[in-house]
């Protein structure tokens, strides 16, 4: 996918969709790539297995805490990386967002940056956007967005798991919520009435696969 730019897959998108009702515009589809990969699973599983008996929710079955507190900063460190590279779909998002609307000179006056779409993905993202993420199981996605971008006000790239101690990976999160507020509330955000501004989230498979029936259909025609 084409970074920074409206061009291939992204200006189809948004050209075909702003066909539309007056008084709305349809921001570039949100697409994100697979949370984890399959390898990482087994370790976010042991992590939250090893949270649950440290919390005394579930039975120790005699292993050791020192082995516990292991699998819990293992996978700690792999939902860091998780959320880290949501956060690169996260930020091209963002700033193909300003790049759509800064051209429309009736958002001119509006001074949409990034900050004014983080905003929007943690406090007002479509009903659809909600649902869908569900149906993937994320239950709590202001959260998952929220860190996502966190993260990216610090880091420029993943940083290497000897980098960080365990202290911060047992709680990167709330350092990663703080980091965001920190950054959100630095920024002069415009009202917006975000209803105006709508989206759709697709998968990266799923997306690739709408856009080669698209270009199938425009060959036969």
């Amino acid at each position: 996918m084409p970074e920074g730019r409206r061009s291939g897959p992204t200006r189809i998108a948004v050209d075909r969709m702003n066909n539309q009702e007056a008084g709305r515009f349809k921001l570039p589809p949100l697409i994100l790539h697979p949370f984890s990969a399959p390898e990482e699973a087994t370790v976010l599983a042991q992590s939250s297995r090893a949270s649950l008996i440290l919390k005394g929710y579930l039975p120790s079955q005699l292993v050791p805490e020192r082995e516990l507190d292991q699998h819990l900063i293992r996978g700690r460190f792999a939902e860091l990386r998780m959320l880290f590279y949501i956060g690169k779909d996260l930020e091209r998002w963002m700033e193909q967002c300003v790049e759509v609307t800064s051209a429309r000179k009736e958002f001119a006056h509006l001074g949409l940056g990034r900050e004014a779409f983080a905003k929007l993905l943690v406090e007002a993202a479509p009903a659809s956007v909600h649902k869908k993420l569900e149906l993937w199981g994320v239950l709590d996605y202001r959260a998952l967005f929220r860190r996502a971008i966190g993260l990216h006000c610090v880091f420029g790239e993943v940083p290497p798991a000897e980098c960080l101690s365990a202290e911060f990976l047992r709680s990167y999160h709330r350092h990663a919520d703080r980091w965001f507020e920190c950054w959100i509330v630095s920024r002069s955000l415009p009202a917006v009435d975000w209803d105006l501004f709508p989206f759709d989230l697709y998968a990266s498979g799923e997306y690739a696969l709408m856009l080669e029936q698209s270009w199938g259909e425009q060959s036969i025609g």
